[in-house]
């Protein structure tokens, strides 16, 4: 199975660049972040032509996260994290897919730090945390994949002296990352890749792209029953190159 993540930042608006890549890639499960449509506006259609069943959770503007299934119908299993019953953000949602359970994630980015959205970042962290020790009791393969706003070590950001005060870099935000990760969780990219620079993000300006200045904000944890199945992981940074493109590539894992 190919299991692999997309921050879209903006479905509608990319959408021609999405299909695209789904034709050519032919992932088995998608998980996409920041879709920044409400619900209704959500082009089901279209990922249905393309042949992806899918469940969404969308937010007008901001955020929204879905989970595309090919040939098949993912089933949810939740929609929203637990632990705040006022959070409105769009940032999680969950799936059961051929005995397997598939969380898509969009945790906040938190800047400016420190202020109120970082502090609901490591709040989301904590949440995040807790949740995910629940999952870890389920016995069943379980994956916690999308674009999670950290870059857990200095690999994983091409200058990281520029990056100390950022809050996708902030050392409560890293050791929040580390310390889910040591709940038992095995991150696929650095597992298969220990010592290779390897990004996901690269901001539109600066021509960051070109100068390959990247960041690896995007990953997957897999829990323990999943991790031994763990055979290959790459990223399409080919699809960074595309016109109109999000600033994400895609990025996936063969289990």
């Amino acid at each position: 199975m190919k299991l692999a993540t997309y921050n879209v930042n903006g479905i509608n608006g990319r959408l021609d660049v999405l299909i695209r890549w789904l034709a050519e890639a032919e992932p088995d499960v998608v998980c996409l972040q920041e879709l920044k449509t409400p619900n209704d506006k959500f082009p089901r259609r279209e990922t249905e032509r393309a042949g992806y069943g899918g469940i969404w959770h969308g937010q007008k503007s901001w955020n929204g996260v879905a989970i595309l299934a090919r040939d098949r119908e993912p089933v949810e299993t939740r929609r929203g994290l637990p632990g705040d019953l006022h959070d409105s953000h769009s940032r999680y949602i969950e799936a059961a897919i051929d005995g397997m359970v598939v969380g898509c994630i969009y945790l906040p980015n938190g800047n400016p730090a420190p202020g109120p959205k970082f502090e609901y970042k490591l709040r989301w962290f904590e949440r995040l945390q807790s949740y995910a020790a629940e999952l870890l009791e389920l016995d069943v393969p379980v994956a916690l994949v999308g674009d999670f706003n950290v870059m857990p070590t200095d690999l994983d950001v091409y200058k990281p002296e520029r990056w100390i005060d950022d809050a996708l870099f902030r050392p409560e935000v890293k050791a929040a990352y580390a310390d889910l990760v040591a709940q038992g969780w095995t991150d696929a990219i650095r597992h298969l890749h220990p010592d290779e620079r390897i990004y996901t993000f690269w901001a539109y300006f600066r021509n960051a792209f070109a100068r390959d200045s990247g960041l690896r904000i995007d990953h997957f944890l897999l829990s323990p029953l999943l991790a031994g199945d763990l055979k290959e992981a790459g990223v399409d940074k080919f699809v960074r190159g595309w016109d109109h493109t999000s600033d994400h590539a895609p990025v996936w894992i063969e289990i």
